[in-house]
């Protein structure tokens, strides 16, 4: 078994407790906006997190040109799951791609300077990064009055 493509696999068993979660929720508070945590709604940060895969995975790793994802067009879990469908094609491009050439380096932008990184640092980054934002999703929901289900990573 390919470990990444197992790992992967399991992220997204857990991504999908998480759309079940976001799924109990009212439209309205999906895309509110929640002053703690600085004027961002649940539905952007989801963006975010899309984004992300968009931006190290396609665009730092794989050299493609890929428009940035507008987090106010995505106003619906449904909508999410597809932009989530386009993440997950990205990442198993990238795993395809990288399976047997995990440590050498690619240069990459990091604010004003560049940095050399591995893939395996590539994908390392983007499913914590994923992670990271599921718990400040979670507890954004709570603020909000929904209680979560046990949100543990799926087996």
């Amino acid at each position: 078994m390919d470990v990444f493509k197992g790992q992967y696999e399991m992220i997204q068993r857990t991504r999908e407790s998480l759309f079940r979660y976001c799924e109990t929720m009212s439209p309205a508070d999906y895309v509110k906006e929640i002053e703690t945590f600085g004027e961002v709604s649940i539905s952007s940060l989801h963006a975010h997190v899309a984004d992300c895969y968009r931006v190290w995975l396609g665009i730092r790793a794989l050299g493609k040109s890929l428009p940035k994802i507008n987090p106010e067009s995505v106003d619906s879990v449904q909508k999410m799951r597809e932009i989530f469908k386009n993440a997950d094609e990205l990442v198993y491009e990238f795993l395809n791609d990288f399976k047997i050439k995990w440590d050498p380096t690619k240069p990459a932008p990091w604010h004003s300077d560049s940095v050399e990184l591995t893939e395996l640092w590539l994908f390392t980054h983007t499913i914590t990064h994923e992670f990271h934002h599921r718990g400040q999703i979670v507890k954004m929901g709570r603020q909000l009055g929904y209680i979560p289900p046990k949100m543990n990573l799926a087996k």
